[in-house]
């Protein structure tokens, strides 16, 4: 819903200048890298929210007898 707020209210030339100004902070190399590490933090954090524990911990009552 708020990307398709944002993409409303953000035009083209804005979009071009946000690019501009991200390689010229982060240079051109550098960009590649910072867009993995936010790939892979999504995907932790989409992981982490999943309701099916990862674990091999299946009953959280469990751990409490032992």
């Amino acid at each position: 819903m708020f990307l398709n707020i944002f993409l409303i209210a953000v035009g083209p030339w804005q979009v071009v200048l946000i690019i501009a100004v991200a390689v010229l902070l982060f240079g051109g190399r550098k960009i590649p890298e910072l867009m993995k590490g936010l790939g892979q933090g999504i995907k932790e954090f989409k992981k982490a929210t999943r309701d099916e524990p990862s674990s091999g911990n299946a009953d959280p009552n469990r751990e409490l007898e032992a």
